[in-house]
């Protein structure tokens, strides 16, 4: 699978066109050429199950998912 040239970057302001959280606007924090997927600030929060470690205790923790490039617009 050949990696695609992509619209956006990291520290873009984007607009998300489709799902849940359509016309909310954020900026990219990392984007994944391979799999065509970003991470946005505040968009497509998910809450991730963590078991305790020593480096921290456990517990149930919000952060942002992936969401697919198609589903996001540069703001200009």
């Amino acid at each position: 699978m050949s990696q695609a040239k992509l619209h956006i970057k990291r520290d873009d302001t984007v607009v998300v066109l489709s799902g849940k959280d359509r016309g909310r606007q954020g900026v990219v924090l990392e984007v994944y050429p391979k799999k065509q997927r970003a991470i946005v600030e505040g968009i497509h929060i998910v809450k991730r199950h963590l078991r305790p470690s020593q480096m921290g205790e456990g517990g149930v923790v919000e952060r942002e998912g992936t969401i697919h490039i198609s589903n996001l617009k540069k703001v200009e």
